[in-house]
């Protein structure tokens, strides 16, 4: 299943569409794949500012709220690498035009749902059909341009999805507090039936001619059981406990599962994450960067709306624009740290950039629960960790692709993305449970000095998995009912204060990766054998 960059417009390789590389139909493509990338990222992040909104209006626990986030990453990350291998051999265009409508499907599920279960259900299928799309995207992009015009029209697909990526925290704070959660939802309808028009009718079918019908289904499945198991464990454990039978039962399912995957990899002929690439000492140093970094990044972004919305008051809109010079400052510098490889070798960006994003984090731990107003509180927090993933994702992209031979390019590079992605997936659940833990001991800590009845203080810590949705048993008013939701908003500060430490030391660990195992020299790329 291993599926080169060479696409139809390179010489050797026989294409379906004969118009491939003319301007006419490349706006076109270029216009489709921003758009169908575009609802993916805005789907991305969006649905992280409206979390908070979802668990009060719905009475979700936590840990439902953070399957909304997992049920989507699990589908896209288990399947992104079969995704692209389904368009390589079935038609690209074709694959791209089923998960539109699977997304748009499912978005309109989402927006429908009754409650917090079906809708975990519709966002799994919702990232299904992101798992078509996202490796669609680039995969179409390197068949209809040649290599003349590829790099400036992936360079404009990044810059676009990079602005749709932070206008969906905006655009959905907006609809959250103008109309209704939902809405973050139905927002995708329209833009997917465009995105339908436009590649039915003005892009080009191609694939790959020398794909097989050997896709790696084994593997999918198995990265699926495995990476579902551990989640599932996890988020189980803020209810039972890491030491129920069910928890420590799903936690050993899921890891004999990436067992089971990694052994099925390295025998499988054709496998969707080849491991011999892994023997390449940059390749892995990139990889361990990105796993460290992303965990570390998801796990504060997931816990920071709650902090927002629901300690320092933001309303929606404003929590959703808190993170926009983050954006802004990836789209700024992205050129230049393009280039810092080029003059610098791949290492020092590796190790500076993410101490940087390191310190960064570490900032998100000073506010407390009183708000002083974003700009003394958060933006500095956000602005140098703006300036270390600028510096980091640039050359983190060219190291990946230029690790490897030039033919393996694009495989490399839909590894590192599922990398990410599991990133993602695994810091939601076990920041969770980090959280989970400090606010448990907070919060009885400082129950212990309210003069409570026993049952009452009881009933207040069975529900810290509601974090800051817990509920004043009735009886209890005034100065004490406020002298709790303080202990509630402190406790949970106390959390997001070790989440932030926590995403602090594992970016060092990132920067440690690269030091040990990325090649300082500066990088150009293999030739193809």
């Amino acid at each position: 299943m291993i599926s080169d960059t060479r696409s139809p417009c390179d010489e050797a390789v026989v294409q379906s569409a004969p118009d491939c590389g003319s301007p006419a139909s490349g706006k076109w493509v270029l216009a489709a794949t921003i758009l169908g990338s575009g609802i993916t990222f805005i789907d991305g992040t969006v649905v992280n500012v409206a979390l908070p909104v979802l668990q009060s209006e719905l009475g979700a626990s936590v840990s439902a709220a953070q399957w909304i986030i997992e049920g989507y990453a699990l589908i896209l990350s288990a399947l992104i690498l079969v995704g692209g291998a389904l368009g390589d051999h079935y038609g690209r265009k074709r694959i791209f035009l089923i998960g539109s409508l699977i997304f748009a499907a499912a978005s309109a599920w989402c927006g429908l749902s009754p409650g917090i279960n079906n809708l975990i259900v519709a966002r799994c299928v919702q990232g299904f059909g992101a798992a078509l799309l996202v490796p669609g995207s680039l995969a179409l992009i390197s068949a209809n341009f040649d290599k003349s015009r590829r790099g400036r029209a992936i360079g404009t697909w990044a810059g676009f999805t990079s602005i749709a990526a932070g206008i969906g925290p905006v655009l959905g704070g907006w609809l959250i507090q103008a109309f209704s959660w939902r809405w973050i939802f139905f927002i995708n309808i329209p833009l997917a039936v465009v995105l339908l028009l436009i590649t039915f009718k003005y892009v080009p079918e191609s694939r790959d001619q020398d794909s097989t019908t050997n896709v790696d289904w084994v593997g999918a499945l198995l990265a699926t059981v495995g990476l579902g198991g551990i989640v599932f464990g996890l988020i189980e454990s803020n209810t039972a406990g890491l030491a129920a039978p069910r928890v420590i039962a799903f936690l050993v399912i899921g890891v004999l599962g990436l067992v089971a995957f990694l052994f099925v990899e390295d025998k499988k002929k054709q496998p969707m994450m080849p491991l011999e690439l892994f023997r390449i000492r940059t390749f892995t140093g990139a990889n361990l960067l990105t796993l460290f970094l992303y965990v570390g990044l998801g796990g504060l972004l997931f816990f920071l709306p709650f902090n927002l919305i629901q300690v320092q008051g933001y309303s929606p809109a404003a929590a959703g624009a808190a993170l926009l010079p983050f954006v802004i400052t990836m789209f700024a510098l992205g050129r230049w740290a393009g280039g810092l490889v080029e003059r610098y070798g791949s290492k020092i960006p590796l190790v500076v950039g993410p101490l940087i994003a390191g310190a960064g984090f570490a900032l998100f731990a000073v506010p407390g629960s009183v708000d002083h107003g974003y700009w003394i509180d958060f933006f500095p927090a956000v602005m140098v960790m703006s300036f270390g993933m600028a510096v980091s994702v640039s050359p983190l992209t060219t190291t990946v692709m230029g690790a490897v031979e030039v033919r393996h390019a694009g495989l490399a590079s839909g590894i590192n993305n599922a990398v990410s992605r599991t990133a993602g997936l695994i810091a939601v659940a076990a920041f969770g449970v980090v959280m989970l833990f400090v606010f448990d001991n907070s919060f009885a800590e400082k129950l212990q000095a309210f003069q409570l009845p026993d049952d009452v203080r009881q009933n207040l810590l069975g529900q810290s998995g509601k974090f800051l949705n817990i509920e004043i048993p009735q009886g209890i008013t005034g100065d004490a009912a406020d002298a709790i939701r303080a202990a509630v908003r402190d406790s949970f500060v106390a959390g997001f204060r070790v989440v932030s430490l926590v995403s602090a030391g594992l970016a060092v660990l990132s920067a440690i990766a690269s030091w040990i195992l990325i090649d300082g020299k500066k990088q150009k790329g293999h030739e193809d054998e």
